[in-house]
């Protein structure tokens, strides 16, 4: 090969792959999100989770129903879209009072689900819902 064509051939074959990992970042299907953040939440009553599978200053995506739930203190439950206000991945998880978005790192506050880092800067919507004894539901 002769170096123009070499380098045409290796140009072509980055932007392939920028434009795949463009495609994979912006994408906001629940297919590409990694949790279903394209899940709508069922109606009012439906069970979520049991208080005892929440932790104290962490929380727990609900995979299906497009809601992350968090106890930031003892006894305090809240509950937020699990859809990243940035490009509406999934968010993965909840730790140390952070909920986190895997795409691009965007950080929300466990308690008020406020933005604690972007690249988002809206918070996560709160999701009403209901502790009764040990379980929790959609109110």
């Amino acid at each position: 090969m002769s170096g123009v064509a070499r380098r045409t051939v290796v140009s072509a074959a980055g932007g392939m792959g920028l434009l795949a990992a463009l495609t994979a970042c912006g994408a906001s299907d629940s297919s590409s999100s990694g949790g279903g953040s394209g899940d709508a939440p069922k109606e009012a009553g439906s069970p979520l989770a049991k208080t005892a599978d929440i932790p104290v200053g962490g929380g727990k995506v609900i995979d299906g129903q497009g809601v992350v739930i968090t106890q930031p203190k003892a006894g305090e439950f809240k509950a937020f879209s699990s859809k990243c206000t940035h490009q509406g991945c999934a968010v993965s998880g909840v730790a140390d009072g952070v909920i986190t978005c895997p795409c691009h790192q965007s950080l929300f506050d466990a308690s008020d689900g406020t933005v604690k880092g972007g690249p988002a800067t809206s918070p996560l919507p709160p999701t009403p819902i209901k502790v009764d004894g040990d379980s929790i539901t959609l109110a």
